[in-house]
């Protein structure tokens, strides 16, 4: 049902088989109105977009036109089609007149490709009693509805949980969500005020519980998220389906999508983006249009916004540089910048769903100090000093990795040292910020051969050099119980590189008491 083909950080592109097609993930189910009624915007026009799969509401279909014809036959769509149960108009009005089990039962005879059961959502602002009875009837009803689901195997059946921004109760949910058996996708229930109120940060921390708890082997679907600016951050935490209507709601609104937040139609002279739309009208002629024609030209320019995210992140995915682009984003909105922040806390789980190996990635680039949690350089840190760290020789030398002069041990600094000291008496380590310390040796592998950075580096990064730096010479201490010699090269034009260089000196000889220490300074650019 679910095949994974490429990973970075918890992101996937994988694609989910269903009866009338395939979606590849990261994907966004546009809602549409199973009435027609309200579609402004038709099924082929959300199809020219590129998108081959929508969401629809099984209890508005039921109500409205009370038809058991086949879901497909009744949209005129030959996608696939995914079904939600009547939920969302269960939290906006508080009650809805259909049972959980005749709603399950409904999808299934429509021949819904993915289906979902009727849980009970719950708002930003319900209280924790309200949140706990969300919880446990929610998982009451999936458990009521299980026999159906078994039968209805042609059906995709999505397992919401709940909990919303109470971690310790959404944990518990998903715990007892992943005991039951027959699911194929798990959904992570009622974020969507946090969504509009632009929440960010509790949404990253609800999808790590969640995603610590089910397992990778199975899609998770978050609900309503529906802005391009949110959506890489979902998917880097483990997210991959969405579905929104907030296409056709902006649009309503004369609000008009971009992936770095929202305009309104009338403070814009000029439309950043290149779709057809924005190609062929200017904001001027836009709104002086119908608003009928208003509505669907934005709307049709908010799903080529969507799309085009999804596509961004599906490529950074491929090139293992989903988290420059989360540094990237993360400095262009406050919100995003909170969502980083939170995201980094899960810097762990990060590390470990990521690939070791890579052979197809390219450059690693280092933007800022975050950088260090980027697994690819976390890689390097750890295996420099945690794995089967041996030092070999009393004599210790290190040498700057300068961006545009590597591999160290062909590098210029290197040769014009070489000339100057009989390296094979010399352990010889490379330090560069963010990067930290490492064998020169291990300069070849990616990516200390395969990085660009940034160059001007603030007192964080020295410090974050003389930790890393001290750890080293405390290591050949325990190991040879002295060193003879440490030598330092410092590149007295790189400010990083001298000013590191002057610290430690100092501390190797007040801290560790080590009298022969060598500085020989170079100019290097």
């Amino acid at each position: 049902m679910f095949e994974v083909r490429y990973t970075d950080l918890l992101a996937r592109i994988g694609r989910i088989k269903t009866r009338s097609g395939t979606i590849e993930t990261p994907y966004l189910f546009p809602v549409v109105d199973p009435t027609m009624k309200k579609q402004i915007v038709s099924l082929d026009e959300i199809r020219s977009v590129g998108f081959n799969a929508v969401i629809t509401n099984a209890y508005l279909l039921w109500k409205g036109l009370g038809t058991e014809d086949d879901v497909h036959k009744v949209l005129n769509f030959d996608g696939v089609i995914m079904t939600d149960s009547g939920a969302y108009q269960l939290m906006q009005y508080g009650d809805i007149d259909v049972g959980n089990r005749e709603i399950v039962e409904y999808q299934c005879r429509i021949r819904s490709d993915i289906g979902v059961i009727l849980d009970i959502p719950t708002k930003f602002e319900d209280s924790r009693e309200r949140v706990e009875y969300s919880v446990h009837e929610t998982l009451r009803r999936a458990w009521e509805a299980l026999d159906i689901v078994e039968r209805c195997t042609t059906t995709l059946w999505v397992l919401p949980i709940q909990g919303g921004h109470h971690l310790d109760l959404l944990y518990e949910s998903a715990r007892r969500s992943v005991e039951l058996p027959s699911y194929s996708i798990y959904a992570l229930g009622s974020p969507t005020t946090l969504l509009e109120r632009f929440y960010f940060d509790k949404i990253v921390e609800m999808i790590g519980v969640v995603r610590s708890v089910i397992p990778l082997s199975k899609p998770l679907h978050l609900f309503g998220a529906g802005h391009p600016m949110f959506i890489p951050f979902a998917v880097a935490m483990g997210v991959d389906l969405m579905d929104s209507a907030s296409y056709i709601i902006y649009a309503r609104d004369g609000r008009y999508m971009t992936y770095r937040g929202t305009y309104r139609l009338e403070d814009l002279d000029y439309f950043p983006c290149s779709c057809p739309v924005c190609s062929k009208y200017t904001p001027h002629e836009l709104r002086e249009t119908d608003f009928i024609t208003r509505t669907k030209l934005l709307a049709l320019h908010n799903l080529y916004v969507l799309m085009e995210e999804l596509k961004r992140v599906k490529q950074a995915i491929r090139e293992g540089r989903l988290w420059e682009y989360l540094e990237e984003r993360a400095r262009s909105h406050p919100a995003l910048a909170r969502a980083f922040r939170i995201l980094k806390k899960f810097y762990e789980k990060l590390y470990r769903a990521s690939p070791r190996l890579r052979p197809d990635v390219w450059a690693t680039y280092i933007l800022s100090f975050d950088s260090i949690y980027n697994p690819k350089i976390m890689e390097v840190r750890r295996s420099s000093l945690d794995r089967a760290f041996h030092a070999s020789k009393p004599r210790l030398l290190l040498l700057p990795l300068l961006p545009w002069d590597k591999p160290l041990l062909e590098s210029s600094v290197y040769k014009r040292v070489e000339e100057r000291l009989d390296l094979s008496n010399y352990d010889v380590y490379g330090y560069a910020p963010v990067l930290g310390i490492f064998n020169a040796y291990a300069s070849y592998r990616y990516p200390l051969s395969q990085f660009e950075s940034i160059h001007d580096f603030d007192e964080r990064y020295v410090d974050d050099l003389l930790n890393l730096a001290t750890e080293l010479v405390y290591r050949y201490i325990n190991e040879l119980s002295s060193l003879e010699e440490i030598v330092i090269v410092a590149c007295t034009d790189v400010y990083w590189s001298s000013t590191f260089t002057k610290k430690f000196v100092d501390l190797i000889r007040n801290v560790f008491g080590i009298e022969n220490v060598k500085l020989i300074e170079i100019t290097c650019t």
